[in-house]
């Protein structure tokens, strides 16, 4: 008796999982606009991409100073810089010190619908330097 399954079996079974696997996944009406979202939702981990560059790790806390803001470090190797954040109506707003006192880049950016808070996108600046486009990309 032959007891794997058939090829036509197993079709159905990826098929069948498949699909299951769609209803786990946010539709559109399922995700909060930008302005929906807060500060706090943005805590956590984060993948950082600037043009031209190698990632970033970005990691968000609460800022114990200013309730609504965040506060947190990008990292890149040995590269440590520490930043805070606002998240104003669906306008994300990053400043990064590179010595902890005077800010060096300004970031401004906005989360896509279609992201469902898991993505921000926009342009860094640093002073004297064209801008560059940005995704900060949230970890699984």
């Amino acid at each position: 008796m032959n007891t794997r399954p058939t090829l036509a079996r197993l079709c159905s079974l990826i098929a069948l999982l498949a699909l299951s696997a769609c209803q786990l996944l946010p539709t559109r009406s399922d995700c909060p606009s930008g302005a929906d979202l807060s500060a706090e939702m943005l805590q956590g981990e984060w993948v950082v991409q600037v043009a031209g560059e190698a990632p970033w790790a970005l990691h968000l806390g609460p800022h114990p100073e200013h309730p609504g803001s965040l506060r947190g470090e990008l990292i890149q190797g040995q590269q440590r810089h520490a930043v805070v954040a606002d998240l104003d109506d669906g306008e994300f707003t990053l400043e990064e010190s590179h010595d902890g006192k005077r800010i060096a880049a300004t970031w401004l950016g906005s989360l896509p619908a279609q992201a469902c808070g898991r993505q921000i996108q926009g342009q860094r600046m640093l002073a004297g330097q064209a801008s560059q486009s940005f995704q900060i990309t949230r970890t699984p």
